[in-house]
């Protein structure tokens, strides 16, 4: 698996906690950005992180933002994305299950960096269950379409 992985001004520290992480996990991961704590436009870098991700170079994207909203509704804008924002375990299991995410968004001003690796490791271990999931995406994508 390989994951591109993307932060803000507001998400720079727990971008660096999940590609250490990923680093332990053995996961390849490309970091598009930011690397600074001064403001910066998030869409800046979801873009290029959901693209990755549609383009086929990445299996999966990660998104942090001061509160992850921001990440997800820009992510989201990108035809072929499934991004969800999980601020816990539960639903970050459940969004890969039964909604087949491709991109998971968080949020460093709502959640601290342990619950982020676990929300993140998570993420990165559940594989889409498919069977009656598999045809609601298939209605999602339809619209897209």
């Amino acid at each position: 698996m390989k994951v591109a992985i993307g932060s803000d001004h507001g998400g720079i520290n727990i971008k660096e906690e999940v590609k250490a992480l990923m680093d332990e996990m053995k996961i390849q991961y490309e970091d598009v950005g930011c690397t600074c704590d001064e403001s910066v436009d998030y869409p800046d870098y979801a873009f290029p992180v959901a693209k990755k991700v549609v383009d086929g170079e990445v299996d999966r994207g990660i998104l942090i933002c001061g509160t992850g909203i921001g990440m997800s509704i820009a992510a989201n804008k990108v035809k072929g994305i499934r991004c969800a924002l999980a601020h816990d375990v539960f639903s970050a299991k459940a969004t890969r299950e039964h909604n087949d995410t491709n991109v998971l968004a968080m949020g460093e001003r709502v959640i601290g960096a342990g619950l982020a690796r676990e929300i993140a490791k998570v993420w990165l271990e559940t594989e889409f269950e498919g069977g009656r999931h598999a045809r609601r995406i298939a209605k999602i994508t339809e619209l897209e379409n």
